[in-house]
């Protein structure tokens, strides 16, 4: 018969089917009927394999109990055949059952103690439990993986008759390496090729084993998308759950049991998870491939304890070895100190005869403190991965006073033993480690010159710091000023002998002239060293490198000369500018004028840098018009003044040609615009007529004028007037008012009124106020304005005054 061609379908060999490690690929809708029986002949096999499988175990789980049998009625194995078959028919319960009944009797571990807890609230839940107990699937599991000779089996065994009932589809198992990589031993349930891209895990790549690992205890991942967390299977259950046990004898932890479910988890019952552990504990067995202490071959040692012992023998440092020490049920319970070696200094000074032989938290009780040494040499032992670390304190408990050590310790498993060796710092040692990174850092070198045998002692430091290297001669002291600046001869001069005749220590500052034409500037500290005759014998010192501070003070005097510079420089322009200021605007004027009394009051700012530019006039024109005006040039200095003086004069020739207040605004803004360097001011103008008591004004930008009439105080109208110098063109309102006998009007600077924490509406208000309780004269009014004013902007300010006669 002739096989079609399945080359686009192909289909795996019958042993690989056999194992359950491929799924065959979908077939199309119109499949031949011989391949089609091919197919049908390879699942029954399959599914004759698995079914073989379990009726081995099965049949491994019933010969153990028999085998308990024939121990306890000392009889023969058809015997104990028959007397199985009897309690089968007495109890009502399968053979399977019963036999796992009889193991978990005589077994009394962790699996008998789990398959109780199931029976127990089984029994709670329901007068009769279900025939397919919890102890059958974990004693059949166990017979599985203890007849197993590797990992895959135990895997394929673990999935068939414990796993799956759980609802698992899937589960690895881990082996742990000492470099903290994994690999994977054994699984069922996933594809071969998703098991071959997972068959070795690197070592720090954070993954659902990595966890249990860390951790030494059972993992539990709800959700494996939302975690985020790689792990084999991720692509075909991207949402399953995952549980990961830690897989381990005797304290040591051999590899992980990982558990994979289609779905999300939703949370596990206590039950489940340790059913899951002593499926983990039964899989360890396999992963194991260090030899088993087992009492460490009765005392006798394993052969590599031995080896592990002289290699002690032969390290520098002290040393200590180690093995576990298992409770009756083989739980780790504390570490047996086997050998310490020759070089082995306790923290506590005892003899290497009272730590030898001892436990290691009977030898060193303080141990025991969470992160202290005892977890440390457990998690090695446990995971295998070596621990390094420096300056860990170390303490021993003498008559009950801790001694504590720093050391440093290096902690590494080599088969069934730990090897521990620390190194005990010294004190002396490091201290002179200490200043060697202190000269470093300082650039200091160190000399000793025997004067009698003429031996020169240096450190590395003073060798670079001249620049030469530490194989050649060291430089004398007397030969120092053939190395030194000629400027500097008559300072060194004076140092040598103040060190070499008077004997006194001494430091001098000097050039260095080194072979490869540096110049470094070095401070030279001595002093003699006398012997008991008090004649001088040798002369010890240090040499410091001060090139980098005297630089720095070099560029802090130039900067310091360049920043008095231009201080002398801005009180100059400072000192013309309030001259200029003054010359102009004396702080107390009076104007006369026909029909008024003017008054003018200038306050400069109190810091001479400040110095503004506030101007007012007031001046009688031709016509017979009085012209009165007050005006601020934006900024501070000689700029601002020089800025006011050209707005101040340019003001008094406009006025000249007749124009009312309005259009002499808009020419000031035309001069101010175009005729100045970026000047921007405020101003207020006013024409005065005495014939009809008529004061005509305009503003820009500046605060309107404030009228005092019977003694209440009123601003006038905010007409509308943009500041000088912002736009070319700018046309002005103008506005007139007839004053009457007795009035007082007041033009100012913000600089009276102005607050920063106040608008200036309020700071407007405060001023009405203050002028409608003030003096009755103008004078008085005047002083009083300034004595009160609220401003706080330290800036200067002018007031001019008038009362109509």
């Amino acid at each position: 018969m002739t096989l079609p061609d399945t080359s686009r379908h192909p289909v795996q060999r019958t042993d690989e089917a056999l194992a359950g490690d491929t799924v065959l690929p979908s077939l199309p809708r119109q499949t031949p009927p011989s391949l089609g029986r091919l197919v049908a002949t390879v699942e029954r096999l399959r599914r004759e394999v698995r079914e073989a499988h379990a009726a081995a175990d099965g049949r491994a789980l019933v010969e153990l109990a028999k085998g308990i049998l024939m121990g306890r009625l000392n009889c023969t194995p058809a015997a104990a055949a028959r007397q199985l078959d009897e309690l089968c028919r007495e109890s009502g319960l399968v053979p399977l059952e019963l036999a796992a009944d009889i193991v978990n009797q005589a077994a009394r571990d962790q699996v008998s103690e789990v398959a109780a807890e199931f029976v127990e609230r089984a029994a709670a839940a329901r007068p009769s439990p279900p025939s397919a107990t919890v102890a059958v699937r974990l004693r059949t599991a166990e017979s599985g993986a203890l007849a197993a000779a590797d990992t895959q089996a135990v895997a394929d065994s673990l999935l068939a008759n414990a796993l799956t009932p759980l609802g698992a589809v899937a589960v690895a198992a881990w082996a742990a390496a000492p470099d903290g990589s994994l690999a994977l031993a054994g699984h069922a349930g996933f594809p071969a090729e998703e098991a071959a891209r997972w068959r070795h895990v690197p070592p720090g790549v954070a993954t659902v084993p990595r966890l249990a690992l860390r951790e030494r205890g059972a993992v539990t991942v709800t959700d494996l998308r939302r975690e985020g967390l790689p792990s084999i299977g991720h692509l075909q259950w991207p949402e399953g759950g995952r549980m990961a046990v830690p897989a381990g004898t005797g304290g040591r932890v051999h590899g992980v049991l990982e558990v994979c479910w289609p779905h999300p988890l939703t949370p596990l019952p206590p039950q489940i998870r340790r059913q899951v552990e002593a499926l983990a504990e039964l899989c360890a067995h396999t992963l194991d491939t260090a030899v088993p202490p087992a009492a460490l071959a009765a005392e006798g040692l394993l052969p590599d304890v031995s080896e592990l012992i002289d290699l002690a023998e032969g390290l520098h440092d002290p040393t200590i070895v180690l093995t576990p020490e298992l409770d009756p049920d083989g739980r780790l319970a504390d570490f047996r100190i086997r050998h310490v070696n020759s070089r082995f200094a306790d923290p506590a000074g005892r003899p290497r005869a009272d730590v030898n032989g001892a436990l290691l938290l009977e030898a060193y009780p303080m141990a025991a403190g969470e992160g202290g040494l005892f977890d440390t040499v457990e998690r090695v032992h446990a995971t295998g991965e070596p621990f390094r670390a420096e300056r860990v304190s170390l303490t021993a408990l003498v008559d009950q006073i801790p001694l504590t050590a720093v050391a440093d310790i290096s902690v590494s498993r080599h088969g069934a033993a730990i090897l521990l060796i620390w190194r005990i710092e010294d004190e002396t040692a490091r201290l002179a480690d200490l200043l060697q990174h202190a000269q470093r850092l300082g650039r200091i070198g160190g000399f000793e010159e025997n004067l009698l045998t003429g031996e020169i002692t240096w450190n590395s430091e003073l060798y670079a710091l001249h620049g030469l290297p530490t194989t050649a001669s060291p430089v004398p002291l007397r030969d120092l000023p053939a190395h030194a600046h000629p400027d500097d001869s008559a300072a060194l001069g004076r140092f040598l002998r103040a060190v070499l005749r008077y004997r006194r220590p001494a430091s001098v500052n000097l050039r260095l002239r080194r072979s490869d034409g540096i110049l470094r500037h070095i401070r030279v500290v001595a002093e003699p060293v006398l012997d008991a005759a008090q004649r001088l014998h040798a002369v010890r010192g240090a040499c410091q490198d001060v090139s980098a501070q005297h630089w720095t003070e070099v560029a802090l005097a130039a900067t310091r000369d360049q920043l008095a510079l231009t201080e002398a420089e801005s009180a100059e322009r400072n000192r013309l500018a309030l001259q200029l200021q003054h010359a102009i605007m004396p702080p107390h004027h009076h104007v006369e004028a026909p029909g008024l009394r003017v008054a003018v009051r200038y306050r400069p700012a109190e810091t001479e840098s400040l110095v503004g530019g506030d101007w007012y006039d007031a001046l009688v024109l031709p016509s017979g018009l009085i012209l009165l005006s007050v005006g601020d040039v934006a900024g501070h200095g000689i700029e601002a003044a020089t800025g006011m003086v050209v707005l101040r004069n340019a003001l008094r020739g406009l006025a000249v040609t007749g124009a009312g207040p309005a259009q002499l605004m808009s020419w000031l803004n035309t001069v101010t615009h175009h005729l100045t360097k970026q000047v921007t001011a405020t101003a207020v103008c006013g024409l005065y007529d005495p014939s009809t008591r008529v004061m005509r004004w305009a503003r820009a930008g500046h605060l309107p004028p404030v009228l005092v009439r019977k003694g209440e105080a009123t601003a006038f109208p905010l007409i509308d007037g943009l500041l000088l110098g912002a736009l070319p063109d700018v046309t002005y309102a103008e506005q007139e008012e007839r004053l009457e006998p007795g009035d007082a009007l007041l033009m100012f600077t913000d600089g009276l009124v102005e607050r920063r924490d106040a608008s200036v509406q309020d700071s407007l208000a405060h001023l009405l106020d203050t002028v409608a309780t003030g003096a009755e004269d103008l004078d008085g009014r005047l002083d009083g304005l300034l004595t009160q004013s609220w401003s706080d902007t330290d800036d200067d300010t002018c007031v001019i005054g008038f009362e109509v006669a």
